[in-house]
């Protein structure tokens, strides 16, 4: 097993009860083995990506120190989002669970089964602002500070939800 890192997971749902649906997800991400789950973020409303016939979603992030390579942790994320039934038809569609690996430590990786970070990362207010949330002194690992990078990015109908977000640690 290698060194842990801590990692900041993606979360999101716009079908079968969203809200439910993250939270199912932050109880499974609180058993992941090899890793505990340290802190995540307020739900946030937001306006789907792509075709805008489909409902709004509900955004979060976890923080979570892992054991788990990331490959191993990406496949750990596939087999939660299909035991909360996700079915993989269109690209930025609707579906009950989305989770992504934002960032592992200060990797920087890509292949054709991930990328780190995130490619969406940078642009995305449903990723920055509840990351930001999550860790507001974050130094991402191009060395662009987090706070810099979220006060550039546009909240696009991003709206921080009244529930609690959660320090595990």
């Amino acid at each position: 097993m290698q060194q842990a890192e801590i990692a900041y997971i993606g979360l999101g749902s716009n079908l079968d009860n969203p809200v439910y649906q993250l939270k199912q997800a932050l109880l499974k991400l609180e058993n992941l083995p090899h890793s505990q789950l340290i802190k995540y973020s307020s739900f946030y409303h937001s306006p789907p990506m792509g075709s805008q016939n489909q409902p709004d979603f509900v955004n979060a992030v976890a923080k979570i120190k892992t054991q788990l390579p990331p490959i191993e942790l990406l496949q750990v994320l596939h087999k939660i989002e299909n035991q909360q039934g996700r079915v993989r038809t269109e690209r930025w569609g609707p579906r009950t669970l989305d989770l992504d690996i934002l960032l592992y430590g200060n990797q920087q990786f890509q292949d054709n089964i991930l990328t780190l970070p995130h490619t969406g990362l940078y642009f995305r207010a449903f990723v920055l602002y509840p990351l930001y949330e999550c860790e507001p002194e974050l130094i991402l690992p191009d060395g662009q500070r987090l706070q810099d990078v979220t006060q550039h990015c546009v909240k696009n109908g991003l709206v921080r939800m009244q529930n609690e977000s959660k320090d595990a640690e």
